[in-house]
């Protein structure tokens, strides 16, 4: 522990984020304009978002907010996600741990921007007003803010309103400009440990320089910040029993599983692995019209995953001649994470003809297997294997959506050292580089040429774990291991029954026990297994690993997958604008303007290693035969769904213009419209806005505006393949989301309006916003289609022709459409149904003195009047109906979690070198939308019991202190109590039993921060 505090204190972590206090709120007032802080050098008196006129003071017809570096440090320098969730403004922020929902998936250690809840790929991010390439991890394209340079932000500025007029493609929601400073002088120095019960802690570290004069400035910062894992263990709140949260992390598909011991006898009865509970395992026969076995995966995850994450940025800026000024950035971001997940998937795909026992559409395990006699021999009758002597009657059967190869006993693979439950783990990996070249040519006292260019690189390398069915059903039937030479199908034909039963786990080919009786122990709670079968010697059976009964890693290792998947993202972006004032003179002062152009050239590269890879690897059958052949080509990994590399690009042509107009001193008109061509079928996009300040009185004004925006779909989503991991059912299945190649720009048209007042040590703002989303970029919803299908009753719509299309989009088991046997679903990327959504965002704050100190009360929220989506059709069916989002979980459908109300309020005071900061923060409750199926007699008949809690999910209320104490020697130390009142996120029917999106799962946290400049 020591060591990393002294690590700590090394260097510096910045925390910085997108809060919207209310002294920060800008609304072209002199004292808001410095936030909590009274105007000095270097304070921000002009706001560069919103506009692409140099040098003009922005008047607040755009409605920005503000934060400054040390706002921030008076909050007690929460992270960004936190800050994030809690932006009044902000919904549905991808951050924390959340591999159960299919837009986080891919994005581990990944922090994103979501403005107004339409999705971070519509919050377009810049660094210095220069953009920034979105990570291409997952299927939605977000920018990283984890790899800004957090030691180098000197204010963040957030324009809440569309902005595409004056920026171009994403700015829906509006823009996040991270600007770094430009005024410090010399060294700076910190860092900053937090407790967080049950870890080890975070911590971080920056070290800067910065220098300006003579005609040259620059800025120098490297930072360092670490997060330690957090496991689902760690909090009692995650983990919970099945009649709980049947949605709390349990799957009907696990290991004990639930097989078919006699199916000779009615046709398929599918029964639990009687072994199930005492290895921690629920069984649901209890009240339940099935017998099944449920194991919780959410015992083998995180909430927090452990990530170490570097940025290093350098800015010089020149005079190169007396009129020009020449700057250069570059920027290097480096992050290094895991998921940590599952013991092993589902096999959902089922062994073909080429494996032993393969080609009936399941899995199974021959009567000859020494597991099954010894699991028949061991439960007797009660088994259901109707032995004659211990010897079954009949082949076991496993459903690829009932059992998997490991799970309660941990993977065997990956179990020891620090993995000590036997968690399946994979890297995660980021790169980012990012380089400018600006040229700022001033042409005559008021005229600016700008040109600029900007090249940035994203790289994400991702691997994960995954099954070959068929490889895995050879081990079943005792044709298992490297070294088998009875493996193929060619080697075993024209082999009577018995033959293979004889040549079964002979010559270098193992059996393995798919059953219970190979589960020692439950590493994460402990229980030992009474039957297990190394702890008895039943006549006829060896206990040789490998045999059968104990299974050795070796077997394992040879059906067990690594896969990598490589997603590089690269954007080039050049500039040319002309911009300053026009010689024209109006009664309110003299027109300014801007004109430009801009190319930006973007390429998406995904390459897969050969397990996941369709060019090696394309049917189930390939492993055991490379000439295999199917008639999908679906790969031969179980679950995780196999791809070909990838890799497109696009070209952006546009021009743009913009004018500020002083109609009159108390009237300010801002105009401005761009022309994007997008070339090919995509096509091209015209946007005009126009915003405007009326300051009516000294103490009020009224703001308002409205325009067109949109957005271009990103390459990645106009071909290739990417597969998500989603709840159908009981289960997590594979989704398979495709690429659309006919996708056309989505469009918006939003709408602003506003009132500030600003009297004296008071001021205040309310602001209304109006979005309408025309064809969204979106996957199609899997709640929605699995819904239409199946309805409540699990076959509603199998085999009706109306439905026909629909269903062709599933792929079943052999037994047929419904909801229990689906194994996999085929989606794409779609224009989806319109959006409609509105709200208010009001601030207010007093600044006044109290004795001989300062005293500043405020409070900033959005209230959220509504979502409203449209009917989403697939295949010609509404798949998901119009609804309103506001106050929704919203899960599985086209949009994030909504609270209807979201806020903080503070009150902070000053005393010389002291500050004291005590802020609250509300996010309201809201519902969980979904029916019956999850609150109703299903959810209770499985769980013998009454589940009807978690449809309402309670408001979360935290409560933060921050104590900052300043030195004349440049010294500053802060301390903070964060969720004060250790209040746990409110309870959801999700797999970690709140919403990750939303709440904050570390509970009370204490930090300390050290600061030195030199």
């Amino acid at each position: 522990m020591t060591g990393k505090v002294l690590l700590a204190c090394a260097g510096s972590t910045l925390a910085f984020a997108l809060a919207a206090p209310a002294g920060a709120q800008i609304g072209g007032d002199p004292a808001t304009i410095q936030t909590t802080e009274d105007a000095g050098p270097g304070a921000p008196d002009i706001i560069v978002t919103g506009s692409l006129i140099r040098g003009t003071p922005e008047d607040a017809a755009v409605p920005v907010d503000v934060i400054s570096a040390d706002e921030l440090a008076k909050q007690g320098a929460p992270t960004a996600v936190e800050l994030l969730k809690n932006l009044p403004t902000s919904n549905g922020v991808i951050g924390d741990a959340n591999q159960f929902d299919s837009r986080s998936q891919g994005n581990e250690g990944v922090a994103s921007v979501n403005l107004r809840g339409l999705g971070p790929q519509r919050t377009l991010v810049l660094l210095n007003g220069k953009r920034i390439v979105q990570s291409a991890g997952s299927g939605i394209p977000i920018v990283d803010i984890n790899l800004i340079p957090s030691g180098a932000i000197g204010r963040i500025e957030v324009l809440k309103d569309g902005a595409a007029a004056t920026y171009g493609s994403d700015a829906i929601a509006g823009v996040v400009n991270f600007i770094t400073r430009d005024d410090q002088q010399g060294f700076l120095a910190s860092g900053d440990y937090r407790y967080i019960k049950g870890s080890d802690g975070d911590y971080g570290g920056a070290i800067s320089y910065g220098h300006s004069g003579d005609g040259f400035r620059m800025l120098a910062s490297f930072g360092y910040q670490h997060r330690s894992e957090l496991r689902t263990t760690d909090r009692d709140f995650t983990v919970q029993p099945y009649a709980n949260n049947p949605q709390g992390g349990w799957t009907g598909g696990g290991n004990p599983g639930n097989f078919d011991f006699n199916a000779t006898v009615g046709g398929l009865n599918f029964t639990t692995d009687l072994g199930c509970t005492a290895v921690g395992g629920f069984r649901s026969v209890t009240g339940s019209t099935t017998d099944r076995c449920f194991n919780n995966y959410g015992q083998f995850g995180n909430l927090v995953e452990p990530e170490d994450r570097y940025q290093a940025y350098v800015e010089v800026a020149f005079d190169v001649a007396s009129n020009a000024k020449l700057t250069l950035t570059g920027l290097y971001g480096h992050s290094e994470t895991r998921i940590t997940t599952s013991p092993t998937y589902l096999p959902t795909l089922p062994p073909s003809a080429n494996a032993a026992g393969g080609g009936g559409g399941v899995f199974q395990i021959p009567t000859y297997a020494p597991a099954l006699r010894d699991y028949c021999a061991v439960y007797g009758a009660a088994s259901n294997c109707l032995t004659a002597g211990g010897t079954p009657l009949a082949p076991a059967l496993a459903f690829p959506v009932l059992f998997r190869p490991a799970f309660l006993a941990g993977n065997p693979l990956l179990i020891g050292g620090s993995n000590d439950r036997g968690s399946a783990t994979s890297p995660r990996q980021s790169d980012s580089i990012r380089f400018t070249a600006d040229l700022q040519i001033d042409l005559t006292p008021g005229l600016v040429l700008s040109a600029g260019g900007t090249y940035s690189e994203y790289y994400r390398d991702f691997g994960g774990t995954d099954t070959f069915g068929d490889l895995f059903q050879n081990a079943l039937a005792g044709f298992g291991g490297q070294n088998c030479a009875y493996a193929s199908a060619a080697s075993r034909a024209g082999l009577t029954a018995a033959q293979v039963a004889a040549l079964a786990g002979t010559n270098g080919c193992t059996f393995y026990n798919p059953f219970s009786t190979a589960i020692q122990v439950n590493p994460v709670t402990g229980q030992v297994n009474p039957n297990f079968a190394g702890t008895r010697s039943p006549a006829g059976f060896s206990l040789t690993p490998g045999a059968g009964l104990v299974n050795d890693v070796a077997t394992f290792d040879n059906f067990f997958q690594d896969t990598r998947t490589v997603a590089d993202t690269k954007l080039f972006v050049g500039d040319l604008v002309l911009s300053g004032s026009s010689g024209i003179t109006l009664p309110g002062g003299e027109l300014a303007f801007a004109i430009g152009a801009q190319y930006r050239k973007n390429n998406y590269a995904r390459t897969y290693n050969d397990v996941s890879n369709l060019a090696s690897f394309p049917c189930p059958g390939t492993p055991l035969n490379p000439a295999a052949t199917c008639t999908q080509q679906t790969g031969a990994l179980g679950f995780l769904g196999t791809n070909r590399n990838a890799r497109l690009g696009d070209d952006v042509y546009a021009v743009f213009a913009e004018l500020q107009v002083p109609i009159v001193d108390a009237l300010n008109l801002q105009l401005s419209a761009r022309y994007e061509d997008y070339g090919g079928s995509v096509g091209s996009t015209f946007d005009p806005q126009a915003r405007a300040k009326l300051q009516i009185t000294d103490w009020l004004g009224v703001r308002g505006g409205a325009g067109t925006t949109f957005r271009g779909p990103p390459a990645q989503n106009l071909d290739g393949n990417l597969t998500a991991l989603q709840i159908i059912g009981t289960s997590f299945r594979a989704v398979d989301v495709n690429g659309n190649p006919n996708l056309a720009p989505e469009s918006a048209t939003t709408y602003n309006g506003g009132v500030i007042v600003e009297a004296g040590g008071f001021n205040a703002s309310v602001d209304y916003f109006k979005y309408d989303l025309s064809g969204p970029i979106e996957g199609e919803p899997t709640q929605g289609i699995v819904n239409a299908l199946f309805g409540a009753s699990g076959t509603a719509n199998c085999g009706n022709p109306a439905f026909a299309a629909l269903q062709a989009r599933f792929t079943f088991t052999a037994a047929g459409c419904g909801i229990a046997n689906v194994q996999r679903l085929r989606t794409q990327v779609i224009n989806s149904a319109d959006v409609s959504t509105s709200g208010l965002d009001f601030q207010a704050s007093f600044r006044g003195d109290l004795g001989p100190g300062r005293l500043l009360v405020g409070g900033a929220g959005t209230y959220v009047i509504e979502y409203k989506t449209g009917d989403v059709t697939v295949e010609g069916v509404v798949v998901q109906p119009t609804f309103d989002g506001v106050g929704q979980l919203n899960y599985q459908t086209t949009a994030y979690p909504i609270p209807q109300w979201k806020g903080n309020w503070y009150v902070q005071g000053d005393l010389d070198n002291m500050s004291l900061r005590i802020q609250f923060n509300y996010i309201d409750g809201y519902t969980d939308q979904r029916g019956a199926a999850i609150f109703g007699p299903n959810a209770a008949a499985l769980a013998g019991a009454s589940v009807t809690r978690g449809k309402e999910i309670g408001a979360f209320k935290t409560a933060d202190v921050t104590y900052r104490l300043q030195f004349s020697t440049g010294t500053t130390i802060a301390v903070s109590a964060l969720n004060i009142f250790d209040r746990d996120p409110p309870f959801a029917r999700l797999d970690q039993n709140y919403d990750p999106f939303t709440g904050n799962p570390l509970g009370f946290t204490a930090k300390v921060a050290l600061s030195q400049k030199f």
